[in-house]
């Protein structure tokens, strides 16, 4: 029931025993020779039995419509303060309150959404001070580390998996079968299975080079990492990506999102589409990945875990922001990451 339907009851109810009673005091004072006054006499052409209840119901209405509007309209405010606190964003009271406890309440929000914002700052200096402090003393670790692994991988593993796929292929070309012949279909099987191996390991690959943004933009990272990606993988691959100034520390973690959301889909979606978005509206940095794969159960933390789900929640809000992803079987996953731009004590954006 909403608020206004609960007005008008209890308005009606209040206005009709209100006339009960004092009608009850009006008799028991005056008393009636006959009861059937009551319908003889009339106000308005209308008995006043009659009239009695009616208008009482019928001011109950009002009072009660005119009521619940009121409260209505307060407790929206209230909701509508709430709901861009959720959103991430500076509350704001459109309609002040005019009942004391209601202004209380929106005091509250206000105080509560100023403190979001100022922590929300406060993580994304926080996060940009740390990737700062630390890209300095271990990125290069970390790039010789991932360079020497997928060196070796290429010039062992890969470099094996293409000679047996080049194997395969001559066999399969070289040797005549017939159309029902049982080995010629296991051989096949094979080729298409080294085949597979071949994409995951060049996925693999892609994932382990591209370390962080180094001297680049987000823009730029992406961009050459799906221009590299499609190069590399039988995928459509599309994007979408607007140019704009953010924080170090934002463009890293979003940047690494991003990578484990690609990895993820070449690796467990089997998609034959991707589509990446990056945008900003407003005060908040949109960034969204869909792709048309197999899907997965989000609410199955075992397979969701798989899918490095906790470790792109965290980075998302490390810097403010919150991250949704929207899944299901066999029509594909949608990853989308919403982090509030705010402003620095320098003057500039985030």
């Amino acid at each position: 029931m909403s608020t206004a339907q609960r007005q008008i009851v209890w308005s009606v109810c209040f206005s009709f025993l209100t006339a009960i009673i004092v009608s009850a005091v009006f008799i028991n004072v005056f008393p009636l020779s006959n009861w059937s006054e009551l319908w003889d006499r009339h106000f308005m052409d209308i008995p006043i039995v009659i009239f009695i209840p009616v208008f009482s119901i019928a001011l109950g209405v009002l009072i009660g419509a005119v009521s619940g509007f009121f409260w209505r309209r307060q407790l929206l405010s209230v909701d509508h303060s709430l709901h861009q606190l959720e959103e991430g964003r500076q509350a704001e009271i459109k309609i002040k309150p005019s009942i004391t406890e209601v202004q209380t309440i929106a005091s509250r929000i206000e105080k509560i959404g100023k403190q979001m914002s100022e922590q929300a700052k406060l993580s994304q200096r926080l996060a940009t001070e740390k990737v700062e402090d630390q890209e300095s003393r271990i990125q290069e670790i970390i790039e010789q580390e991932r360079n020497r692994l997928a060196r070796e991988l290429h010039d062992s593993v890969s470099q094996q998996l293409f000679a047996a796929s080049m194997m395969m292929s001559a066999i399969n070309e070289t040797k005549q079968f017939s159309e029902d012949n049982r080995e010629a279909k296991q051989l096949k099987m094979v080729e298409e299975m080294i085949h597979q191996s071949q994409l995951e390991m060049r996925a693999l690959l892609l994932h382990l080079r591209p370390v962080a943004l180094k001297n680049k933009s987000l823009q730029e990272g992406i961009e050459e990492l799906l221009l590299e990606l499609s190069m590399k993988v039988t995928m459509d691959i599309k994007w979408k990506v607007e140019a704009f100034p953010l924080d170090k520390g934002v463009e890293d973690h979003l940047f690494r999102i991003l990578q484990e959301s690609v990895s993820n889909t070449l690796r467990h979606a089997k998609a034959g589409k991707l589509d990446v978005l990056l945008i900003k509206r407003d005060d908040l940095v949109i960034m969204r990945v869909v792709d048309d794969g197999i899907g997965f159960e989000v609410d199955d933390e075992t397979k969701a875990g798989s899918y490095g789900m906790q470790n792109m929640h965290e980075r998302a809000l490390e810097v403010g922001g919150t991250l949704k992803v929207i899944s299901m079987k066999n029509k594909g996953t949608r990853l989308e990451v919403k982090v509030p731009v705010v402003r620095n004590g320098d003057g500039t954006s985030d």
